[in-house]
């Protein structure tokens, strides 16, 4: 087995580092020793046995080595000061190959996995087939929406007992399996594909033609698949349920294993990885679309048909394999890694400091192991108006985020007149450089300056204000394509606003239904309801492009031909201010997610060590209860006012069609000027708020000191390697 020398988290060294004390008497206790022949001594002495008999003092656990080999042995045994084994594997199964990967970076890469994983599941493959579920199992958007939000329920319920509980056990088995139960929920999430009939598509590929035009049957009864959505409700469960220790116990984790400066950027790779996964998801799943959900079977429908149901369970077939291969590396992490314990005991706090004293409370190295402890932790955080407030503004930003990635599609989708895997696809390659490149800059500024807790608030608040500016540009917006009898009269006048009028002279004998809703692109560049309105009565297919082209359509005037052709789908928008548009909704992502590695990083500052994993787990389910999940019904409700036309389901109302792009940019600007205001206000209130420990103390107010470990940050300069990671 490969020794772990002065590299990453280990520091053995070949010779004895002897620092100088006074020498005791001889015969008394604490006299020096010199290691045994053949035995290196695996960091510094951090100071002088004292005697063996009676209670072992504080500094008897530093002069344990943390490493040591045997003579004539080429194997290194990982101990930590408490005599528990640190080597990497799974019971006594510890293979020597498996060590090279028992450093911070391997752990970092094996978390990165698992969260680009999550984020590429539940927030990638979700929101870009939950149509296609809809329409497969005779889902109501309500039904979906609690699909949605039962990932966020599941995390709610579970985030106190994780966290509490997480965080003063083994780190590395609760995020295992952890990710093992989000693998079993993706797995489940698939169920219903397999255990449901084959998808029959009842209508011919003419459906929509003028004088063949036909609807589905009305039936109110509910159709039996609809049962199926407490499955899907499950494996969102099973999501959140394995999901909650990954950005809590996971981000501990990392903190607690490299040198404070280093923690920022090892926590922005953790989480960019997290930004990746959903941006994946968008692009993955809108292919998994683009191929028919029965494969192999010939259908001669084509993916812009509203009939059309794609793929859309192999991403989470996939992401479920993947989980469970990925969790049984984390399951073989030791609980320390190897050397960390030097940069628990070098931490300097910077936790606030409560009036009443109160916070010397979580110094106790007993605090916090028993239910008992469970109700003071709560209070010594509910007493901290720094965490508070800290909490209270990554709410705010949570529900930007949450409202950005739910309907940010849509948003592109109608005001560039796109179909929904288009936007889809688009919206991922807007995220992967603002959301992904903003959350990596973020833990890189707070390492490149070196930022304290006071510092670090400082620039959450600086991006939130410069993010608050770049809201502003949603005053702008595309004009509506001209849909003929939705934005304008068939002859070319405006409707009076909020009435529809799909029937004119040039369709009143196809007999079209308003049921089947599929928009074709006329030749004159007006869109029409659907090729019945507008009066197309043949059908082709483009060989170079594969859509259907519409001819003989009355309502479509030709110089040449009298009537003109139609094309299906949406016809493609000229905006002007497209441009400008996407580059400062780049910003605004850019700089929203440039805070969100540094507050979480100041809420690790502002608690003391034993309280961080609790700490954010607490702020967590603040985040989702007043952000992550009220802030896509929020933004909803405001975009579905700007609806122009509604899918009518049976005299009942649908989801909408159509929007009016300058009301969706209007309140679209008043919820991101309302939140960004409340975060500001946040973030200067945590600002002012703050109170650092006394500088004098700071270089021994360290929680490891204070439980009785020995403090090295006196004989820094001796310990060489310093600057590795």
């Amino acid at each position: 087995m490969p020794q772990n020398s002065t590299g990453q988290n280990g520091f053995c060294f070949a010779q004895t580092l002897d620092f100088s004390h006074p020498s005791p008497p001889p015969g008394e206790a604490g006299q020096t020793f010199d290691a045994p022949s053949g035995w290196e001594t695996c960091g510094p002495p951090l100071s002088n046995s004292t005697a063996s008999s009676g209670a072992p003092s504080p500094s008897d656990s530093c002069a344990e080595p943390l490493c040591s080999t045997t003579p004539g042995k080429e194997e290194t045994k990982y101990v930590s000061a408490e005599g528990e084994e640190l080597a990497c594997g799974w019971g006594a199964f510890t293979p020597g190959c498996l060590q090279a990967f028992n450093t911070s970076k391997g752990v970092l890469f094996f978390l990165c996995v698992a969260s680009f994983l999550q984020g590429m599941t539940v927030n990638g493959f979700i929101n870009t087939v939950i149509t296609s579920i809809e329409r497969r199992f005779d889902l109501r958007s309500y039904q979906s929406g609690l699909i949605a939000s039962s990932y966020d329920i599941a995390a709610c319920i579970c985030l106190t007992f994780v966290s509490y509980f997480g965080g003063n056990g083994h780190k590395p088995r609760w995020l295992g399996w952890g990710v093992q139960v989000m693998g079993l929920g993706s797995l489940l999430f698939t169920l219903p594909h397999f255990t449901t009939g084959r998808y029959e598509v009842r209508s011919a590929a003419e459906v929509g033609i003028c004088g063949e035009n036909q609807s589905l049957p009305c039936t109110q009864a509910a159709s039996s698949l609809s049962g199926y959505r407490f499955v899907f409700m499950l494996g969102q469960f099973l999501h959140g349920m394995g999901a909650t220790p990954l950005y809590t116990l996971g981000v501990t984790y990392l903190d607690e294993n490299v040198k404070t400066n280093y923690s920022p950027v090892y926590i922005a790779v953790f989480y960019t990885a997290a930004i990746l996964g959903p941006a994946a998801g968008y692009l993955v799943g809108g292919m998994f679309l683009n191929i028919y959900t029965e494969i192999g079977r010939e259908i001669d429908i084509s993916p812009e048909n509203t009939l059309w149901v794609g793929a859309w369970w192999i991403g989470f077939l996939g992401a479920g394999a993947a989980s469970l291969l990925i969790s049984i590396p984390i399951l073989g992490y030791p609980q320390r890694l190897p050397g960390s314990q030097r940069y628990s005991v070098m931490r300097v706090s910077e936790a606030h400091q409560l009036k009443d004293g109160s916070h010397k409370k979580a110094s106790d190295p007993d605090f916090g192991k028993t239910v008992k402890d469970l109700p003071r932790s709560v209070l010594l955080l509910l007493k901290n108006p720094t965490f508070i407030f800290l909490c209270l503004a990554g709410a705010t930003e949570a529900t930007l985020i949450a409202g950005m990635s739910t309907f940010g599609p849509k948003f592109l989708e109608s005001q560039f007149s796109l179909s929904a895997s288009e936007a889809a696809t688009f919206f991922g390659y807007l995220v992967v450089p603002a959301g992904g490149g903003g959350t990596f800059l973020g833990g890189f500024l707070v390492n490149k300056f070196k930022l304290r807790c006071s510092g670090i608030i400082k620039l959450c608040l600086f991006c939130t204000v410069f993010s608050l500016l770049a809201i502003f540009i949603f005053f702008i917006h595309c004009p509506n394509m001209p849909m003929a009898g939705v934005t304008q009269m068939y002859e070319g006048s405006a409707l009076p606003g909020g009435h529809l009028n799909l029937t004119a002279a040039c369709n009143t004998e196809c007999g079209c239904l308003q049921e089947t809703y599929s928009p074709v692109c006329g030749s004159d560049d007006i869109m029409y309801y659907s090729p019945c309105h507008a009066g197309c009565k043949t059908v082709s297919e483009n060989p170079k492009t594969g859509k259907k082209v519409y001819h003989e359509c009355s309502c479509i005037e030709d110089i040449l031909l009298g009537s003109g052709d139609a094309e299906a789908g949406k016809c493609t928008s000229s905006c002007e201010e497209k441009t400008l548009l996407l580059f400062f909704m780049f910003v605004v992502i850019l700089f929203t997610f440039l805070s969100s590695i540094p507050a979480v990083t100041a809420t690790l500052r502002c608690v003391p060590d034993s309280q961080r994993s609790f700490a954010l787990g607490i702020q967590w389910i603040v985040v989702r209860t007043l952000g992550g999940i009220p802030g896509p019904i929020a933004f909803g409700s405001m975009i579905d006012k700007s609806c122009l036309l509604w899918q009518d389901q049976c005299g009942e109302q649908g989801s909408c069609y159509v929007y009016q792009n300058s009301a969706m940019s209007r309140y679209t600007f008043i919820a991101g000027l309302v939140y960004k205001v409340l975060g500001s206000t946040f973030f200067i209130i945590a600002f002012l708020l703050y109170k650092p420990p006394p500088p004098e103390s700071a270089p021994r107010s360290s929680d490891a000191s204070e439980n009785g470990n020995c403090n090295l940050q006196e004989h820094k300069p001796s310990l060489p390697a310093e600057e590795d990671i």
